[in-house]
């Protein structure tokens, strides 16, 4: 297993998913935009969200992949089928848990069930999946998430 290859997975990676996602939304798939749910956590101006979102999404991109390294050095084997394992799991906890329940905890732009009629989000709650992102988020998220798993994965495994 290879820590420098994992970096490197973990950049190939987060711009494949990261181009899944941009496209599917002009597609017309989702309207769920990554970089800039992220970078509103930081600021109210849009385009400054835009850039900061991508950069914390190449940031985060690097986190998790060495979430899997240390998962692959745990038990031993790494390969793009077992990263591709890992994105499923890490796509299917992102858009239940993570975007759904914890971000909203702490993104203070972000509406959720109990924001009340005078205050005004930047963003809607994403919801279960992130459907109210759109009903084709859930299968685009996940599949893009499986495609970084695997190119994680792929790339720790080199010699």
């Amino acid at each position: 297993m290879n820590a420098w290859g994992t970096a490197a997975g973990a950049l190939v990676g987060t711009l494949a998913l990261t181009t899944v996602l941009r496209a599917a939304g002009e597609l017309r798939l989702t309207r769920m935009d990554l970089p800039f749910l992220l970078g509103t956590a930081v600021t109210v101006d849009r385009t400054r969200a835009k850039a900061l979102g991508y950069l914390i999404h190449f940031l985060d991109g690097q986190v998790f992949a060495f979430v899997y390294f240390a998962v692959f050095v745990a038990i031993d084997r790494a390969g793009w089928w077992l990263g591709a394992l890992f994105g499923l799991a890490h796509g299917l906890f992102a858009g239940t848990a993570l975007v759904n329940i914890l971000l909203p905890l702490v993104h203070p732009r972000m509406g959720s069930p109990l924001t009340s009629a005078p205050q005004t989000a930047l963003l809607e709650p994403p919801g279960f999946l992130m459907r109210n992102y759109g009903p084709g988020t859930p299968v685009v998220t996940v599949l893009a998430h499986v495609g970084y798993g695997a190119i994680v994965g792929g790339f720790t495994s080199m010699p």
